[in-house]
């Protein structure tokens, strides 16, 4: 082999897919364990191939359905970056301005609203109530554009559009009314075409369409798996996921009018992975000045920086944007490191609702490219990269802990102490919080864990200006006392998961 095929090798990433010792298979796995997953599939992409795309688990617990390449999985919010394509896909035609008034386009619009702008209803600046929380909203019934806005009509604007961003279903409501009314075409019709038939992404559409993909009634218990005999449709089928609660009861498929443009797509991961790698070059939107519209951070009026945009958040470490959150019954996940050396970008999506799979996609993307570690000890420490300065990182988290009732017994400030010392050290704040009512139950076991509690989580910069939030991994470090299954160590993980999420995250629980 040359130098350059050898270097050629090198830049495609390792055959050796393992991460701090454990390779994909075991970290995925354990995290389906700890969270209760039934199925999940996984793709992973190295542009511009897809070298992986793996089920684990049931995609349907009840009909025993593998978790498949082919399996469709509602795509939540990733919904929004489909929408926001559509946008700025009318914006290159010439047909849409991007800073005209909404109320230009949808003059029936409530007289408060009339003025916002695609751009801020695309930043999720528009200040908009959000239907998701309007009395009589049902995400199962069929919508029409009126009958949505007229459950949030009368409220008032959170904030004067443009000046802070909060989250707004309402907002991705009105940017797809706004392509229906310019192009002429439901929005279903235009995003099918625009997008899905032109990628030719054969495991990509809307709630509605999902009865036409074929897929067999294994339910059954005579002649299992019959019909791929017979019809070449069912050889390695479509299928859709399913979910079912705590009772064993099928959770309902969404209406995909309740939340258009935000949570309406079902799709494989396969097939997300092959839309985004359109998104990343010039296929879907042309010029890199566009694209960097809906997926690259600006600025508001005051100065801030807000690394969000179209349900994208942007990070720091090595070109880091992901899109993610939840539907009942369903979780989905996709992240992309645009780093110049390394394109790498990996998508997951499962049938459990309100997982996060921000921790375990960075660690599968180490797995793939050794440029895309975090530098730490995943194996040892929880890691999350935060989307904001340091020091609003920590006051994000003391408003957390507060709102959750959740004792703040100290505060170290580690840079403010080197400083008094003459000594120079990048923004590192430590918390010391805790629960006594939770603590003592771990102490009254065995009075020798006192020594890891209270709990604490670290905020700190590090070279790249990137912020971290990190604790202590609790199921490895109360192993070493026998108290891995105490039941009060899921409880805390999940506290503290909480808590470093909303701490770190722009789509927070209050406007950015």
């Amino acid at each position: 082999m040359n130098t350059r095929e050898h270097e050629t090798m090198k830049m495609r990433g390792s055959a050796d897919t393992s991460y701090l010792g454990r390779t994909v298979d075991e970290m995925v796995w354990r995290f389906m364990e700890e969270q209760g997953i039934p199925g999940l599939t996984l793709a992973i992409v190295q542009a511009p191939y897809i070298p992986r795309v793996v089920g684990y688990g049931l995609s349907d617990e009840k009909q025993r359905r593998l978790a498949s390449a082919n399996t469709m999985w509602p795509a939540g919010p990733i919904s929004q970056a489909f929408a926001a394509v559509a946008v700025m896909q009318l914006f290159e035609d010439g047909a849409l301005d991007l800073d005209a008034p909404a109320g230009n386009c949808l003059p029936d619009l409530p007289e408060t609203w009339r003025n916002v702008t695609a751009r801020q209803l695309l930043r999720h600046a528009a200040g908009l109530p959000d239907i998701r929380g309007a009395e009589g909203f049902c995400p199962y019934r069929r919508w029409s554009f009126s009958e949505l806005v007229a459950l949030v009509a009368g409220r008032p604007l959170s904030f004067r559009p443009g000046t802070r961003v909060e989250q707004s279903a309402t907002n991705f409501l009105l940017l797809t009314e706004m392509v229906e009314r310019i192009s002429g075409m439901s929005y279903h019709d235009f995003v099918t075409k625009r997008q899905i038939d032109f990628l030719g992404l054969r495991r990509t559409g809307f709630a509605e369409d999902l009865d036409g993909f074929p897929h067999e009634d294994v339910g059954r218990t005579d002649n299992v798996h019959q019909l791929f005999k017979a019809d070449r449709l069912y050889i390695d089928p479509t299928e859709p996921a399913a979910s079912y609660d705590s009772e064993g009861a099928a959770v309902r498929r969404q209406d995909s009018s309740a939340l258009r443009g935000f949570s309406d797509i079902w799709a494989s991961a396969q097939d997300i992975s092959f839309w985004d790698i359109g998104l990343a070059g010039s296929v879907l939107i042309h010029k890199p000045e566009n694209r960097a519209l809906v997926y690259a951070p600006w600025k508001l009026p005051d100065g801030r920086e807000v690394p969000a945009a179209a349900g994208w958040q942007f990070y720091k470490h090595r070109g880091l944007m992901d899109i993610k959150g939840s539907v009942p019954g369903f979780s989905s996940f996709l992240s992309r490191f645009t780093h110049s050396e390394e394109l790498v970008c990996v998508t997951l999506m499962a049938n459990r609702e309100g997982v996060d799979f921000t921790n375990l996609g960075r660690r599968i993307a180490g797995a793939f490219g050794d440029l895309l570690s975090t530098n730490y000890d995943d194996n040892k420490l929880f890691l999350l990269e935060g989307q904001l300065p340091a020091a609003d990182t920590v006051s994000r988290l003391e408003e957390a802990l507060r709102e959750k009732g959740v004792p703040l017994f100290a505060k170290y400030d580690h840079a403010q102490n080197a400083r008094e010392a003459g000594l120079e050290l990048r923004p590192t704040t430590v918390l010391v919080f805790g629960s006594p009512s939770v603590g003592t139950a771990l102490m009254q076991a065995d009075q020798s864990v006192s020594l890891e509690l209270p709990l604490r989580i670290s905020v700190w910069e590090d070279e790249a200006g990137s912020t971290w939030l990190a604790f202590p991994r609790l199921g490895r470090l109360t192993a070493e006392y026998g108290l891995q299954a105490h039941p009060a160590v899921p409880r805390m993980e999940a506290l503290m998961e909480e808590l470093v999420r909303r701490a770190g995250n722009v789509y927070g629980a209050r406007p950015f």
